[in-house]
């Protein structure tokens, strides 16, 4: 008799299909893990400063250590997804411990506890993701890598929208712990997506381990070297979207008054999600039309959409209508950039190195964003706005050349 945990061989009907039991698993996955740790993310500033009595600072340092860790994590997630079966256990365990972890934070009686917490979920949240993104790349062939990877960055994207919204009704109705407690549901079923999407996969065909190995020079060799380079310069242009909340706040605020001012740039955030979470699959759906130069063709999109963007942030006024531009001119940019990124990957890398191709681009990401808001913020402070939005569309402009270069060379299918 057929084991029903394991599916068939793939008929040509199948390869045909690309929104497969296995990708909607995953792309469940995202959208409740993220729900899952928006709810913790939203309320921890509340938690830190309001329960515990911790200073703003104690915030910041949290953060900033949890964010370097993920970073970090990233990368060694990606050595260890290298191998096909180590990966599915690894995207378990990560989406798993980090909904306990997260959750966990709501007991923590002081500043420390939520510390230690907070950053060894986030860790866990960074060894996963090379992980989901490989196995991803396991579950649909290669023509379908773009919508495949647009759905899981759609599913992703709504649950950033719909996660704060659920945590301001929780708070309203169990209070700040209690929500954070909660939020272990979400992470948990994240966790039940994954283990369903791996249920409806084939099983790796070896049976040696891949040993345990940094690989990143194999990696970088070839056109997915190339392409590094300008993911690395897109992304030290990346900025944190909180930059572009705080400008629309500090132009709005001298006509509108700062809490009608800080509500509207929230909401025009609303509007960067929502623009992201529309453009994924319609990006991922054009990079698989368009054939093996497509991801770079859409890339090289989403970076001009961000140049364009970054641009008007930089010289705007305090117009809603106007302001609502760049918001959605920047999500449009994310949501195709984000999934180009992965679906090139995914096409380029060799598929046993598709792990730590993955976790290179994951630190790169990390890294990147970490520089250009750290960078953008003292350009703000020393100078002005206008001159920190003008060094990010700097770098957006040379990674535009460095796909455009990419873009020339000849294709291989």
């Amino acid at each position: 008799m057929t084991n029903p945990a394991q599916p068939s061989e793939p008929t040509v009907l199948d390869e045909e299909r690309w929104l497969t039991p296995g990708v909607r698993g995953i792309g469940s996955a995202s959208f409740l893990a993220d729900v899952g740790h928006e709810i913790p993310t939203a309320l921890l500033p509340s938690l830190l400063t309001s329960t515990l009595g911790a200073p703003a600072a104690a915030l910041g340092a949290i953060e900033g250590v949890s964010d370097a860790l993920a970073g970090a994590a990233r990368f060694g997630g990606g050595v260890l997804a290298d191998d096909p079966a180590r990966r599915r256990r690894v995207a378990v365990g990560g989406y798993a411990t980090t909904a306990v972890l997260g959750a966990a934070t709501a007991g923590a009686t002081a500043v420390w506890q939520v510390g230690v917490l907070r950053a060894a979920a986030w860790t866990a949240r960074g060894l996963r993701v090379p992980a989901r993104n490989a196995l991803l790349a396991d579950i649909v062939p290669a023509k379908a890598y773009g919508r495949a990877y647009g759905f899981e960055r759609m599913m992703d994207n709504l649950g950033a929208i719909f996660g704060p919204l659920l945590a301001l009704v929780m708070v309203a109705t169990v209070g700040v712990q209690w929500a954070i407690g909660l939020s272990v549901i979400p992470g948990l079923l994240a966790a039940g997506a994954i283990i369903y999407a791996i249920r409806h996969t084939l099983k790796p065909t070896g049976r040696d381990k891949v040993p345990l190995k940094i690989r990143v020079r194999p990696v970088l060799e070839g056109e997915l070297g190339r392409l590094m380079v300008a993911v690395a310069a897109f992304e030290a242009g990346n900025v944190a979207a909180t930059l572009l909340i705080l400008r629309a706040t500090d132009l709005l605020a001298p006509g509108h008054g700062t809490k009608t001012a800080t509500t509207i740039a929230l909401g025009l955030y609303t509007l960067y999600n929502v623009a992201a979470t529309l453009a994924s699959v319609p990006a991922g759906r054009l990079a698989d039309r368009l054939g093996a130069r497509g991801p770079v063709l859409v890339l090289t999109g989403g970076v001009a959409a961000f140049a364009a963007a970054y641009g008007m942030f930089a010289v705007a006024g305090a117009v809603i209508a106007v302001l609502a531009v760049p918001f959605v001119l920047a999500g449009v940019g994310i949501g195709a950039v984000e999934t180009a990124q992965h679906s090139a990957v995914a096409t380029l890398a060799p598929a046993g190195l598709r792990g730590s191709a993955f976790g290179l681009l994951a630190t790169i990401q990390s890294l990147g964003n970490l520089a250009a808001s750290a960078v953008a913020g003292v350009l703000w402070t020393a100078f002005s706005p206008a001159a920190a939005f003008g060094y990010l569309a700097a770098w957006m402009v040379l990674a535009l050349a460095g796909l455009l270069t990419a873009a020339r060379r000849p294709a291989v299918d």
